[in-house]
Formats: C-alpha cells, structure tokens, sequence
C-alpha cells in the first residue's frame, strides 16, 4: 500500500482478467473495473469510442481528450491501436492528481499493450505533465495536472472519454455543468464514451443535445452510455 501526497493510500489490485487497478482507500473507489481492468478499457473507450469514431469517420489523424487519466491505461491501449494502424494520434489527459509514476510502472501494462508506447510513457509520464511528448512516432502526449472545471483549450477533439470516478464516489463530475463545460471542447459529430449509464447522466446528455446511444456495458456493467455531439452549440 502507497500513502501517496495527498494522504490518500492506494493499493494495486489484479482484477478478474488478470490487470491490475488501484484502490484509492480515501475515494473508495478502484480506477477501473475489478472484473477485468484492461477488458473494460478495451471494451469502453478503445471499442466503444476510438474504433467506432473511426469507423464512422475516414481520417488518419484523432484527437483525444480524457477526463480522469489516472494510470494512463486508456491512452496506452489507444496508442498502441493507433501505431499499429498508422493513425497519428494527439492525446490529451485531465488529472487532478496524477498518480507517482513508481506505482503506475507496478501495472505492469506492458504485458497488454505496446512495449515501446509503454517504455516511454513511464520515461517521459513525468515529463509529460510540462510539454506534450512523443511516445512513438505517430502518438502525441499531453497531461495536464488541473480540476476539470479549470481545464481550457483552443482545440476542439474528435473523442471524449469521460471516465471519472462514480458518480457516488465523485458527484461534482456528473453535474449537468461539468459535463457542459468539459462537452465544449468535444467538436460537432465528436463521440462521448463511458462506462457508466443512468438517468441523470442520459438527461443531462440529451440537455445538452447529444444524441444517446445505450450499448452492452463492460462485464459488470449492464449497460453503458456513447453519445454523440450535435452541431449546435452548448
């Protein structure tokens, strides 16, 4: 168990597939699902969001921004499918509290995605908080260490994946004005993918004129939301 800089105490975790997560005892929440940590980010954003978005979309370049980067296992599956595609991806994380570089490299995540991405993601993953880095010559980096509500940019993205803690654990994420905020930055016909679905979260994605989409969840999870964003503004 890690006591990490805020006080939390974090705990590495192996999930029902065989990845491991982390446990943020002071949240009381996992990062990601313990029936399979790499299969539910397979499952949520590289099936659901990534491969869809270029699916509906001819295009050889994608940019994504996610809120709550977290171990970087999102990005690193999503890098790792772009560079084997030859898709140039320019990646944009939202961290509140980046986790210590020593325990995400516990993951151990190179046994599911890219050796090289991986490489240098825990080489530069500190660095990467300062200047977007390169991690393989198709994949841009950037992280930025800020609360979601602070976050700006001038780019508008391709893909959102929003995957916050729960909406029990971290209810100030799921409020129609956070996802209105963080929901600017997504361009028209842009894809918003998470793990969860419930009511609230499906009227607040309709107010802010989205199209919903209901889709087979992760295993553990019924059901989750993809959503796609009109052409009119927020």
């Amino acid at each position: 168990m890690v006591n990490w800089e805020n006080g939390a105490f974090l705990q590495l975790i192996i999930t029902a597939d065989g990845s491991k997560t982390i446990y943020n005892e002071q949240v009381g929440e996992h990062y990601h699902s313990i029936h399979g940590a790499v299969q539910e980010s397979r499952h949520v954003f590289l099936e659901s969001g990534l491969k869809y978005f270029l699916e509906q979309n001819d295009q050889d370049t994608v940019s994504i921004l996610e809120a709550g980067f977290g171990t970087g296992l999102n990005f690193l599956l999503s890098a790792t499918y772009c560079g084997q595609n030859k898709i140039s991806l320019r990646y944009t994380g939202i961290e509140a509290y980046p986790l210590p570089v020593d325990l995400i490299r516990q993951c151990a995540y190179h046994q599911f995605v890219n050796e090289e991405i991986w490489d240098s993601f825990i080489l530069n993953y500190d660095q990467s908080f300062r200047q977007e880095i390169f991690t393989d010559p198709f994949i841009q980096l950037e992280i930025i260490k800020q609360e979601l509500s602070g976050f700006n940019s001038r780019q508008l993205f391709d893909i959102l994946y929003f995957d916050a803690f729960a909406v029990s654990k971290q209810p100030e994420m799921w409020t129609l004005e956070s996802l209105g905020h963080i929901c600017n930055f997504l361009r028209p016909g842009g894809i918003f993918a998470t793990y969860a679905m419930n009511g609230s979260l499906k009227r607040n994605m309709k107010t802010l004129g989205f199209r919903l989409e209901k889709i087979p969840g992760a295993p553990g999870k019924r059901e989750m939301l993809r959503a796609t964003r009109s052409g009119l503004p927020l």
